[in-house]
């Protein structure tokens, strides 16, 4: 089984072409540099995604706070946190980088906040 990709790793994009027996990668071609080979594998075998999602606030200046994983995660968790993420309000002020919720999930990546949020105060007349 022959599966296309398109390398994400260095700037150059190369059009790979990873030979499967369906669960590892046998060879690569198409790769001009050693990274390829690699993708290729972790894509096929094992592919992983960095999670960018919000989650809602309460009494914060912004009604969601955009938020994503520090590292990557199993692709096929992706769909299994999300509701995890229903379950979050932030109702303290967060700045760039904060830990919202420590191993995310178990997963062994932080969920940080990407955007920072402060209180919102009503409007004096």
């Amino acid at each position: 089984m022959t599966r296309t990709l398109t390398c994400i790793e260095c700037p150059k994009g190369c059009r790979l072409t990873a030979e499967t027996d369906g669960t590892r990668v046998l060879n690569v071609t198409g790769n001009r540099c050693n990274l390829g080979s690699k993708y290729a594998a972790q894509e096929v075998e094992n592919p992983l995604r960095v999670l960018t999602a919000s989650v809602a606030t309460l009494g914060l200046d912004l009604k969601m706070l955009p938020v994503k994983t520090s590292g990557p995660i199993p692709k096929a968790k992706v769909l299994e946190v999300m509701p995890l993420l229903r379950q979050i309000c932030m109702t303290t002020p967060v700045k760039i980088g904060d830990v919202i919720q420590a191993d995310f999930a178990g997963l062994g990546v932080n969920l940080v906040a990407t955007r920072s949020a402060s209180h919102s105060y009503p409007a004096r007349d």
